[in-house]
């Protein structure tokens, strides 16, 4: 509406008013490096939002979301095996391919593959204290303790090569998957890896992340809705989410997250809902009346990564699962007030309300 009385573009709006590095939050800490600028210029510039969108009872809303994201405390051990692969430990349940990001991170402090390293995700007993495993925090955190076991495993192979060629270990330095000497010294990883049983015995690295904190991370969605006015149905015909993942480690995985996201807050926007009855009872226990969105209900999500690197991680890693929830209620909101001229201004925005707001309005 703002936007409407200022005849001002919506993402220029935004652009014009947008956090960045130095802002304060409305919660107190100020925010380093982040990307609320880069998602909104992004949209756009996105096809999607300069595309045209024609046909009755059709809008696009657009809107940008934040979450804080977390880092807590993740322990990871890892061993150097003699065929030159290293078996890594960690905690956290794998919910979004995370054992994949975390070999990948620890494989690149290694500077060996990924396919060399071994990832397993152990029980309490088996691994030292990891905080939950939530939407935000794994690639983040428990990959920081990845690259601590890395870099302890890197300090232990100069050991040991310096044990080999009888020199000071002030001279061995370790640098691109190898491990260098005085002269024409010089070992692979795997090189050395062979050789550790018989001059000392097994490597193993251990790391934790505890202190680490997430500089958070924002998200501009833009949707197509068209609103059926027999029946309040909101049909979402197109979805393009911008999310700012810091650095994307494994990008496959990144987008699935951010459109997982975005069907959950979709399902938030339209559907979702406790339904009591006059006796407190709840009427939808189940997914049988607990509307949630299925793949029939919704377009492909395009999900498009932007990399603003965060300055607390080693790789720039944010975490990408929560953020993607946050924006879809405004954007699908937006998109409906384009679409009818109504303001919906209470969850989920389901049919039986959409269609009472457009009985109030035409009363």
């Amino acid at each position: 509406e703002i936007c409407e009385k200022l005849e001002m573009d919506p993402a220029e709006f935004r652009l014009l008013n947008a956090a960045k590095e130095g802002t304060r939050r409305v919660d107190g800490p100020v925010f380093p490096r982040i990307g609320m600028e880069e998602t909104v210029e992004a949209i756009k510039l996105s096809d999607h939002y300069q595309s045209e969108l024609s046909g009755p009872n059709r809008g696009r809303g657009i809107a940008t979301g934040f979450w804080f994201n977390c880092g807590l405390k993740s322990a990871a051990s890892a061993t150097v095996n003699p065929d030159g692969t290293v078996s890594l430990l960690e905690g956290s349940t794998d919910i979004g391919g995370s054992r994949a990001s975390l070999a990948m991170q620890l494989a690149e402090t290694l500077g060996i593959t990924a396919a060399q390293v071994k990832p397993a995700v152990v029980d309490t007993d088996s691994v030292g204290y990891t905080d939950v495993t939530g939407g935000s925090r794994v690639t983040f955190a428990t990959g920081i303790a990845a690259i601590n076991a890395a870099r302890d495993i890197q300090r232990q192979m100069c050991a040991r090569a310096a044990m080999i060629w009888e020199c000071d270990e002030t001279e061995v330095r370790y640098e691109d998957g190898c491990i260098i000497g005085p002269g024409d010294n010089r070992f692979t990883f795997k090189e050395l890896a062979a050789r550790i049983n018989a001059t000392g015995g097994p490597i193993a690295g251990r790391g934790t992340a505890s202190e680490e904190t997430q500089a958070g991370a924002f998200g501009t969605h833009c949707a197509d809705v068209e609103v059926d006015p027999e029946t309040g149905h909101v049909k979402i015909l197109r979805y393009t989410a911008f999310q700012d993942a810091g650095r994307a480690i494994h990008k496959g995985y990144v987008e699935g997250q951010i459109q997982g996201g975005v069907v959950q807050g979709i399902g938030w926007a339209l559907n979702e809902e406790y339904i009591y009855g006059e006796d407190g009872r709840l009427q939808n226990p189940g997914f049988l009346d607990y509307r949630i969105p299925v793949a029939s209900d919704l377009p492909m999500v395009e999900a498009v990564i932007v990399e603003c690197p965060n300055p607390n991680h080693p790789f720039g890693v944010r975490g990408v699962g929560e953020t993607p929830i946050i924006p879809p209620m405004a954007t699908v909101a937006n998109a409906i007030a384009g679409a009818t001229g109504l303001r919906m201004t209470s969850l989920p925005m389901s049919p039986p309300k959409v269609r009472a707001a457009i009985d109030a309005k035409g009363a």
